[in-house]
Protein backbone atom coordinates (compact mmCIF):
# COMPACT_ATOMS: atom_id res chain seq x y z
CA UNK A 1 0.00 0.00 0.00
CA UNK A 2 1.61 3.57 -0.47
CA UNK A 3 2.77 6.08 1.47
CA UNK A 4 0.69 9.39 0.78
CA UNK A 5 2.74 12.05 2.40
CA UNK A 6 1.66 15.12 1.90
CA UNK A 7 3.07 19.09 2.21
CA UNK A 8 0.33 21.86 2.59
CA UNK A 9 1.25 25.58 2.39
CA UNK A 10 -0.59 27.52 5.54
CA UNK A 11 -2.75 29.04 2.12
CA UNK A 12 -3.95 25.72 0.61
CA UNK A 13 -4.45 24.61 4.38
CA UNK A 14 -7.02 27.49 5.08
CA UNK A 15 -8.77 27.47 1.42
CA UNK A 16 -9.38 23.45 1.70
CA UNK A 17 -10.47 24.01 5.32
CA UNK A 18 -12.52 26.26 4.40
CA UNK A 19 -13.94 24.16 1.43
CA UNK A 20 -14.51 20.82 3.11
CA UNK A 21 -14.69 21.52 7.09
CA UNK A 22 -12.64 22.79 10.17
CA UNK A 23 -8.60 21.17 9.50
CA UNK A 24 -7.23 19.32 12.95
CA UNK A 25 -4.67 21.42 14.59
CA UNK A 26 -1.12 19.90 14.46
CA UNK A 27 0.57 17.52 17.37
CA UNK A 28 -3.53 17.11 18.72
CA UNK A 29 -5.99 14.59 18.14
CA UNK A 30 -9.33 15.22 16.82
CA UNK A 31 -10.63 16.15 20.03
CA UNK A 32 -10.17 15.20 23.81
CA UNK A 33 -10.69 12.00 24.19
CA UNK A 34 -13.26 10.73 26.98
CA UNK A 35 -12.67 9.10 30.27
CA UNK A 36 -11.47 5.35 29.89
CA UNK A 37 -10.55 6.29 26.20
CA UNK A 38 -6.91 5.66 24.71
CA UNK A 39 -4.82 8.73 23.82
CA UNK A 40 -1.52 8.70 21.91
CA UNK A 41 1.87 10.19 22.51
CA UNK A 42 3.73 10.65 19.44
CA UNK A 43 8.00 9.34 19.27
CA UNK A 44 10.32 10.05 16.43
CA UNK A 45 12.50 7.18 15.37
CA UNK A 46 14.53 9.68 13.82
CA UNK A 47 16.75 9.02 10.68
CA UNK A 48 19.98 7.27 9.20
CA UNK A 49 21.60 10.75 9.30
CA UNK A 50 19.48 12.20 6.42
CA UNK A 51 16.32 14.46 6.27
CA UNK A 52 13.45 12.14 5.95
CA UNK A 53 12.02 7.94 6.83
CA UNK A 54 9.25 6.32 7.17
CA UNK A 55 7.79 3.05 8.62
CA UNK A 56 6.47 0.87 7.25
CA UNK A 57 5.85 -2.40 9.67
CA UNK A 58 6.56 -3.34 13.23
CA UNK A 59 6.19 -6.62 15.36
CA UNK A 60 6.78 -6.80 19.07
CA UNK A 61 9.31 -4.19 19.34
CA UNK A 62 11.24 -4.16 15.98
CA UNK A 63 10.34 -1.00 13.61
CA UNK A 64 11.29 -1.24 10.33
CA UNK A 65 11.07 0.83 6.91
CA UNK A 66 13.41 2.98 5.02
CA UNK A 67 15.66 6.23 5.62
CA UNK A 68 17.52 8.92 3.50
CA UNK A 69 20.99 8.43 4.63
CA UNK A 70 23.51 11.47 5.41
CA UNK A 71 23.53 13.95 2.57
CA UNK A 72 20.65 12.41 1.33
CA UNK A 73 22.43 10.65 -0.44
CA UNK A 74 20.59 7.06 -0.89
CA UNK A 75 17.62 5.26 0.65
CA UNK A 76 18.41 2.88 3.37
CA UNK A 77 16.21 0.27 4.92
CA UNK A 78 16.74 -0.17 8.82
CA UNK A 79 15.18 -1.31 11.91
CA UNK A 80 14.41 0.23 14.95
CA UNK A 81 14.63 -1.37 18.26
CA UNK A 82 11.96 0.19 20.79
CA UNK A 83 13.71 -0.99 23.72
CA UNK A 84 16.98 0.16 23.38
CA UNK A 85 15.61 3.53 21.38
CA UNK A 86 18.50 2.59 18.79
CA UNK A 87 18.15 2.70 14.41
CA UNK A 88 20.14 0.65 12.67
CA UNK A 89 21.19 0.20 8.92
CA UNK A 90 20.33 -2.70 7.17
CA UNK A 91 22.25 -2.14 4.19
CA UNK A 92 21.49 -3.08 0.40
CA UNK A 93 22.15 -5.50 -2.17
CA UNK A 94 23.51 -2.68 -4.06
CA UNK A 95 21.72 0.58 -4.50
CA UNK A 96 19.29 0.98 -2.10
CA UNK A 97 16.77 -0.94 -0.14
CA UNK A 98 13.59 -1.05 1.78
CA UNK A 99 12.21 -2.61 4.05
CA UNK A 100 8.47 -4.06 3.86
CA UNK A 101 7.79 -6.56 6.95
CA UNK A 102 8.97 -8.23 10.04
CA UNK A 103 8.18 -10.59 12.09
CA UNK A 104 10.19 -12.39 14.62
CA UNK A 105 13.87 -12.39 14.49
CA UNK A 106 13.38 -11.57 10.66
CA UNK A 107 12.83 -8.36 8.06
CA UNK A 108 11.87 -8.49 4.89
CA UNK A 109 12.29 -6.05 1.87
CA UNK A 110 13.52 -5.07 -1.60
CA UNK A 111 16.41 -3.67 -2.57
CA UNK A 112 17.92 -1.92 -6.21
CA UNK A 113 20.81 -3.60 -7.26
CA UNK A 114 22.33 -0.89 -9.38
CA UNK A 115 20.95 2.32 -10.11
CA UNK A 116 19.00 1.92 -13.23
CA UNK A 117 19.26 -2.16 -12.50
CA UNK A 118 16.68 -5.06 -10.88
CA UNK A 119 15.35 -5.21 -7.49
CA UNK A 120 15.42 -8.26 -5.78
CA UNK A 121 13.83 -9.54 -2.50
CA UNK A 122 16.04 -9.63 0.56
CA UNK A 123 16.03 -11.48 4.25
CA UNK A 124 17.78 -9.87 7.04
CA UNK A 125 18.37 -11.80 10.21
CA UNK A 126 18.24 -9.67 13.08
CA UNK A 127 20.34 -12.32 15.29
CA UNK A 128 23.03 -12.56 12.89
CA UNK A 129 22.93 -8.59 11.74
CA UNK A 130 23.15 -10.55 7.69
CA UNK A 131 21.46 -9.28 5.10
CA UNK A 132 20.65 -12.11 2.05
CA UNK A 133 19.90 -12.00 -1.45
CA UNK A 134 16.84 -14.05 -2.13
CA UNK A 135 17.03 -14.47 -5.16
CA UNK A 136 14.79 -15.11 -8.37
CA UNK A 137 12.75 -17.52 -10.92
CA UNK A 138 15.66 -17.29 -13.37
CA UNK A 139 14.51 -13.40 -14.49
CA UNK A 140 16.31 -10.58 -13.25
CA UNK A 141 13.76 -9.05 -10.19
CA UNK A 142 11.97 -9.68 -7.45
CA UNK A 143 8.94 -7.68 -5.69
CA UNK A 144 8.10 -9.43 -1.91
CA UNK A 145 4.32 -8.66 -0.51
CA UNK A 146 3.99 -10.54 2.30
CA UNK A 147 5.71 -13.14 5.53
CA UNK A 148 4.34 -15.39 7.95
CA UNK A 149 6.64 -17.19 9.51
CA UNK A 150 9.46 -18.70 7.69
CA UNK A 151 7.75 -18.57 4.38
CA UNK A 152 8.04 -15.16 2.39
CA UNK A 153 5.79 -14.51 -0.47
CA UNK A 154 5.63 -12.17 -3.78
CA UNK A 155 6.13 -11.98 -7.57
CA UNK A 156 9.16 -12.81 -9.80
CA UNK A 157 10.09 -12.64 -13.57
CA UNK A 158 11.05 -15.49 -14.96
CA UNK A 159 14.17 -16.44 -17.41
CA UNK A 160 13.72 -13.98 -20.39
CA UNK A 161 11.61 -11.56 -17.97
CA UNK A 162 8.52 -11.61 -20.41
CA UNK A 163 6.48 -13.57 -17.58
CA UNK A 164 5.94 -13.86 -14.09
CA UNK A 165 4.92 -16.05 -11.68
CA UNK A 166 3.89 -16.15 -7.61
CA UNK A 167 6.78 -17.35 -5.14
CA UNK A 168 7.43 -18.83 -1.56
CA UNK A 169 10.79 -18.43 -0.06
CA UNK A 170 11.62 -20.80 2.64
CA UNK A 171 13.71 -18.62 5.38
CA UNK A 172 14.62 -21.94 7.00
CA UNK A 173 15.89 -24.14 3.77
CA UNK A 174 16.56 -20.78 1.41
CA UNK A 175 14.40 -22.34 -1.14
CA UNK A 176 12.05 -20.38 -3.53
CA UNK A 177 9.18 -22.26 -5.40
CA UNK A 178 7.69 -21.23 -8.09
CA UNK A 179 3.93 -21.22 -7.55
CA UNK A 180 2.92 -21.21 -11.34
CA UNK A 181 -0.25 -19.96 -12.69
CA UNK A 182 -3.76 -21.35 -13.37
CA UNK A 183 -2.95 -21.07 -17.13
CA UNK A 184 0.26 -23.24 -16.86
CA UNK A 185 3.68 -22.09 -17.32
CA UNK A 186 3.38 -19.21 -19.72
CA UNK A 187 0.58 -17.54 -17.47
CA UNK A 188 0.93 -15.29 -15.32
CA UNK A 189 0.15 -14.69 -11.28
CA UNK A 190 0.90 -12.54 -8.80
CA UNK A 191 1.14 -13.05 -4.58
CA UNK A 192 -0.08 -11.09 -2.58
CA UNK A 193 -0.69 -12.64 1.10
CA UNK A 194 0.41 -15.60 2.95
CA UNK A 195 -1.00 -17.37 6.29
CA UNK A 196 0.25 -20.73 7.23
CA UNK A 197 0.79 -22.62 4.56
CA UNK A 198 -1.71 -20.75 2.11
CA UNK A 199 -0.60 -17.91 -0.55
CA UNK A 200 -3.28 -16.21 -2.23
CA UNK A 201 -3.12 -14.00 -5.36
CA UNK A 202 -4.31 -13.51 -8.43
CA UNK A 203 -3.92 -15.76 -11.64
CA UNK A 204 -4.07 -15.10 -15.43
CA UNK A 205 -6.53 -17.97 -17.12
CA UNK A 206 -5.97 -20.53 -20.06
CA UNK A 207 -7.10 -18.64 -23.60
CA UNK A 208 -7.82 -15.18 -22.02
CA UNK A 209 -6.46 -12.28 -22.05
CA UNK A 210 -3.52 -11.99 -19.16
CA UNK A 211 -5.40 -8.85 -17.62
CA UNK A 212 -8.25 -11.49 -17.16
CA UNK A 213 -7.47 -12.79 -13.84
CA UNK A 214 -8.79 -14.97 -11.31
CA UNK A 215 -7.74 -14.83 -7.77
CA UNK A 216 -6.30 -18.23 -6.17
CA UNK A 217 -5.52 -20.16 -3.22
CA UNK A 218 -2.11 -22.12 -2.63
CA UNK A 219 -1.31 -24.75 -0.83
CA UNK A 220 2.23 -25.14 0.03
CA UNK A 221 1.82 -28.37 1.69
CA UNK A 222 0.04 -29.91 -1.17
CA UNK A 223 1.91 -27.62 -4.10
CA UNK A 224 -1.81 -27.36 -5.36
CA UNK A 225 -3.58 -23.87 -6.67
CA UNK A 226 -6.77 -23.33 -6.76
CA UNK A 227 -9.34 -21.62 -8.17
CA UNK A 228 -11.40 -19.42 -6.32
CA UNK A 229 -13.67 -18.25 -9.22
CA UNK A 230 -16.08 -15.10 -9.19
CA UNK A 231 -19.06 -13.91 -8.10
CA UNK A 232 -20.43 -14.75 -11.70
CA UNK A 233 -18.38 -12.20 -13.48
CA UNK A 234 -15.04 -13.16 -16.00
CA UNK A 235 -12.22 -11.95 -13.48
CA UNK A 236 -11.30 -11.70 -10.16
CA UNK A 237 -8.36 -10.69 -7.63
CA UNK A 238 -7.28 -12.06 -4.23
CA UNK A 239 -5.87 -9.97 -2.09
CA UNK A 240 -5.52 -11.24 1.64
CA UNK A 241 -6.11 -14.32 3.99
CA UNK A 242 -6.94 -14.66 8.05
CA UNK A 243 -8.14 -18.23 8.91
CA UNK A 244 -9.65 -20.14 5.73
CA UNK A 245 -11.46 -16.57 4.91
CA UNK A 246 -9.95 -15.20 1.77
CA UNK A 247 -10.77 -11.73 0.00
CA UNK A 248 -10.48 -10.03 -2.70
CA UNK A 249 -12.15 -7.80 -5.68
CA UNK A 250 -14.55 -9.58 -8.26
CA UNK A 251 -16.83 -9.19 -11.18
CA UNK A 252 -20.45 -9.81 -10.72
CA UNK A 253 -22.75 -11.63 -13.83
CA UNK A 254 -23.73 -7.81 -14.10
CA UNK A 255 -20.61 -7.05 -14.61
CA UNK A 256 -20.05 -4.57 -11.81
CA UNK A 257 -17.11 -4.68 -9.24
CA UNK A 258 -17.60 -5.69 -6.03
CA UNK A 259 -16.09 -7.13 -2.61
CA UNK A 260 -15.84 -10.91 -2.00
CA UNK A 261 -15.39 -13.25 0.79
CA UNK A 262 -14.22 -16.78 0.24
CA UNK A 263 -14.59 -19.73 2.53
CA UNK A 264 -11.72 -22.29 1.52
CA UNK A 265 -12.93 -25.10 3.84
CA UNK A 266 -16.92 -24.99 2.11
CA UNK A 267 -16.47 -22.94 -0.91
CA UNK A 268 -18.67 -20.35 0.11
CA UNK A 269 -18.87 -16.87 -1.70
CA UNK A 270 -19.68 -13.67 0.34
CA UNK A 271 -20.52 -10.64 -1.43
CA UNK A 272 -19.26 -7.55 0.44
CA UNK A 273 -21.17 -4.97 -1.79
CA UNK A 274 -19.64 -2.05 -3.56
CA UNK A 275 -18.02 -0.35 -0.49
CA UNK A 276 -15.84 -2.68 0.13
CA UNK A 277 -14.38 -3.14 -3.50
CA UNK A 278 -11.37 -1.81 -3.33
CA UNK A 279 -8.12 -2.98 -0.68
CA UNK A 280 -10.13 -5.51 0.95
CA UNK A 281 -7.86 -6.94 4.28
CA UNK A 282 -9.21 -9.25 6.50
CA UNK A 283 -8.77 -10.22 10.24
CA UNK A 284 -10.99 -13.33 11.67
CA UNK A 285 -14.49 -12.47 10.95
CA UNK A 286 -13.74 -8.60 10.34
CA UNK A 287 -13.00 -7.33 6.39
CA UNK A 288 -12.04 -4.29 5.69
CA UNK A 289 -12.35 -2.01 2.25
CA UNK A 290 -13.17 0.85 0.32
CA UNK A 291 -14.99 2.40 -2.70
CA UNK A 292 -12.56 4.75 -3.68
CA UNK A 293 -13.78 7.53 -1.69
CA UNK A 294 -14.71 6.38 2.04
CA UNK A 295 -13.51 2.87 3.71
CA UNK A 296 -15.91 0.54 5.61
CA UNK A 297 -15.92 -2.92 7.66
CA UNK A 298 -17.96 -5.76 7.12
CA UNK A 299 -19.02 -8.70 9.69
CA UNK A 300 -18.83 -11.48 8.43
CA UNK A 301 -21.18 -13.11 11.25
CA UNK A 302 -24.00 -10.51 11.11
CA UNK A 303 -23.35 -9.28 7.85
CA UNK A 304 -23.35 -6.02 8.67
CA UNK A 305 -21.47 -3.33 7.35
CA UNK A 306 -19.96 0.18 9.06
CA UNK A 307 -18.30 3.26 7.93
CA UNK A 308 -14.87 3.83 8.94
CA UNK A 309 -14.20 7.28 10.85
CA UNK A 310 -16.33 10.57 10.30
CA UNK A 311 -17.38 9.92 6.49
CA UNK A 312 -15.58 13.15 5.53
CA UNK A 313 -13.27 12.81 2.69
CA UNK A 314 -10.79 10.29 1.76
CA UNK A 315 -10.31 6.95 4.11
CA UNK A 316 -7.72 4.24 2.90
CA UNK A 317 -7.03 1.62 5.42
CA UNK A 318 -3.37 0.07 5.62
CA UNK A 319 -4.11 -2.76 8.42
CA UNK A 320 -6.24 -4.65 10.15
CA UNK A 321 -4.93 -6.83 12.91
CA UNK A 322 -7.49 -8.45 16.14
CA UNK A 323 -8.99 -5.18 17.10
CA UNK A 324 -7.42 -1.91 15.45
CA UNK A 325 -7.47 -0.50 11.96
CA UNK A 326 -4.96 1.96 11.54
CA UNK A 327 -4.51 3.95 7.89
CA UNK A 328 -4.80 7.58 6.50
CA UNK A 329 -7.84 10.01 6.39
CA UNK A 330 -7.74 12.92 3.98
CA UNK A 331 -10.02 15.76 5.28
CA UNK A 332 -9.00 17.84 3.82
CA UNK A 333 -5.28 16.92 5.39
CA UNK A 334 -3.94 14.08 6.10
CA UNK A 335 -4.14 12.71 9.10
CA UNK A 336 -2.89 8.94 10.18
CA UNK A 337 -5.63 7.15 11.92
CA UNK A 338 -6.28 4.26 14.88
CA UNK A 339 -10.34 3.06 15.03
CA UNK A 340 -11.27 -0.36 17.31
CA UNK A 341 -13.62 -2.82 15.55
CA UNK A 342 -16.04 -3.20 18.98
CA UNK A 343 -16.77 0.31 19.58
CA UNK A 344 -15.75 2.03 16.50
CA UNK A 345 -13.44 4.60 18.74
CA UNK A 346 -11.77 6.60 16.23
CA UNK A 347 -8.75 8.62 16.98
CA UNK A 348 -6.60 10.83 14.82
CA UNK A 349 -3.16 10.59 15.36
CA UNK A 350 -0.85 13.63 16.19
CA UNK A 351 2.20 14.77 14.24
CA UNK A 352 5.89 15.94 15.08
CA UNK A 353 5.34 19.64 15.36
CA UNK A 354 3.76 19.96 11.78
CA UNK A 355 0.63 19.33 10.43
CA UNK A 356 0.13 15.86 8.80
CA UNK A 357 0.95 11.98 9.94
CA UNK A 358 0.24 8.55 8.18
CA UNK A 359 -0.09 5.35 9.64
CA UNK A 360 0.81 2.09 8.71
CA UNK A 361 0.86 -0.58 11.01
CA UNK A 362 0.21 -1.86 14.93
CA UNK A 363 1.84 -4.35 16.97
CA UNK A 364 0.13 -6.36 19.37
CA UNK A 365 0.12 -4.16 22.56
CA UNK A 366 -1.28 -1.12 20.09
CA UNK A 367 2.20 0.91 19.17
CA UNK A 368 1.16 2.27 15.83
CA UNK A 369 4.09 2.80 13.62
CA UNK A 370 4.21 5.34 10.58
CA UNK A 371 5.10 9.06 9.38
CA UNK A 372 4.38 12.16 11.05
CA UNK A 373 5.21 15.66 10.20
CA UNK A 374 8.48 17.69 11.87
CA UNK A 375 7.79 21.28 12.48
CA UNK A 376 8.04 23.53 9.46
CA UNK A 377 10.73 26.09 9.37
CA UNK A 378 9.28 27.89 6.69
CA UNK A 379 6.74 30.17 8.32
CA UNK A 380 4.93 29.71 4.70
CA UNK A 381 4.82 25.24 5.25
CA UNK A 382 2.52 23.53 7.03
CA UNK A 383 5.27 20.44 7.41
CA UNK A 384 8.77 20.16 7.55
CA UNK A 385 10.26 16.38 6.85
CA UNK A 386 8.78 13.79 7.49
CA UNK A 387 9.99 11.12 10.10
CA UNK A 388 9.39 7.45 10.82
CA UNK A 389 7.04 7.67 14.31
CA UNK A 390 5.39 5.64 16.57
CA UNK A 391 2.07 6.25 18.48
CA UNK A 392 2.07 4.34 22.31
CA UNK A 393 -1.21 4.15 23.15
CA UNK A 394 -2.51 5.36 26.74
CA UNK A 395 -5.85 4.95 28.85
CA UNK A 396 -6.80 8.42 30.31
CA UNK A 397 -8.36 8.21 33.48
Amino acid sequence: MRMRLRSWTLAAVGLLAAAAGPAYAAGTSSAEPASGAVRYTVQDLGTLGGTRSKATAIDGGTVVGSSLTRGDAAEHAFAYDLRRHAMIDLGTLGQSSRATAVQGDFIVGESDLAADGPTHGFAYDVRTRRLRDIGTLGGSSTHVTGLDGDTVVGTSSLPGDVVTHAFAYSLRTRAMTDLGSLAGPSGHSAAAAVSGAVVVGSSSLPNMPAATTHGFAYDLRTNAMTDLGTLGGRSSTANDISGSTVVGQSRTAGNTLTGYAYDLRTGARTDLGSHLLTGQLISGSTVVGGDGMLASSFDLTTHTSTVIGSGRGVTEVKQISGNLIVGDNFAPNSFGFVTRVDNGEFTYLPSLGGLNSSATQANGKGVVAGSAALASGDPGTANGPFHAAVWVPHTTA
